[in-house]
């Protein structure tokens, strides 16, 4: 994976000032602020819409052997005591013999809000860092500035994106979800061992580590029948030790017919 991030780090040096000019006239992706209303839960719902140009894409928050993972700055909100953004499922690719996660063309993300007082005016501003690929991969900075309307009603473009976002481990049917950790020279190896039914196809899964300390490798998937064995090495970021937490330990399994987010797994 590092060898995959330095190619494309170079690759994005080379090509970002062509690209940035190119988009001063055309922007290759757009953003927008959605409102989604208030929920039974006493939160709001918001969205940020990204329309990308034809035929480029962006990635998930886990990219894959190489991308840029997207990351979020909401200093400037107002009002809200805690946020959830809520991933619709990617799509698995295959560029360059890389593998990578993400989404093409259009992505609405949702965004769970809990106000700090409610009834309160509720301001969402802040920057979005994500890259964007097509034959050419760049680095993009999108800022948002808005208001939302507390009196919005139900955003079919949210729902949708609610509707397909991954089945939890109940909804998928997942019996168990253990986990072995072994020290390796660099870091920590994963091996998830996954009793669950297919998602159908040739399955991805992808463990990210729930600690910001740590990085994944590619992982390695196999399906032994009823049982998914997935398994992927984590590296410091930053000389020195790091620790993973089970219970914080997050895989998701991408399929043809769905994918399932497991939240934690047990020792194994």
């Amino acid at each position: 994976m590092k060898q995959a991030l330095t190619i494309l780090s170079a690759g994005l040096l080379a090509l970002a000032s062509a690209a940035s000019a190119a988009s001063d006239t055309d922007p290759l992706v757009e953003i927008e602020v959605l409102d989604g209303g208030l929920t039974a839960r006493g939160t709001y719902m918001g969205a940020l819409r990204l329309t990308l140009q034809e035929g480029w894409k962006t990635y998930w928050r886990s990219p894959g052997d190489a991308g840029i993972p997207p990351s979020f700055d909401w200093r400037g909100s107002r009002n809200i005591a805690a946020l959830s953004v809520i991933w619709p499922t990617p799509e698995v690719t295959t560029t360059s013999g890389y593998q990578t996660i993400g989404y093409h063309d259009l992505l609405v993300l949702p965004i769970e809000i809990t106000p700090e007082k409610p009834g309160q005016p509720i301001v969402l501003s802040g920057q979005m860092q994500l890259g964007l690929c097509k034959d050419v991969c760049v680095p993009s900075e999108l800022s948002f500035d808005h208001q939302l309307n507390l009196q919005a009603g139900r955003n079919p473009a949210i729902a949708a994106a609610m509707a397909n976002r991954p089945y939890s481990a109940q909804e998928a049917g997942v019996k168990s979800a253990k986990c072995k950790l072994s020290p390796t020279k660099y870091g920590l190896q994963v091996e998830a061992y996954i009793s669950m039914p297919s998602a159908g196809g040739t399955e991805v899964a992808v463990i990210e580590s729930g600690t910001p300390m740590a990085y994944g490798s590619a992982t390695t998937t196999e399906r032994r029948g009823g049982l998914l064995i997935a398994t992927t090495e984590f590296l410091p970021l930053t000389k020195g030790s790091f620790a993973l937490d089970r219970s914080k330990l997050r895989i998701t399994v991408l399929g043809s017919r769905h994918a399932v987010d497991i939240r934690g797994c047990s020792a194994g």
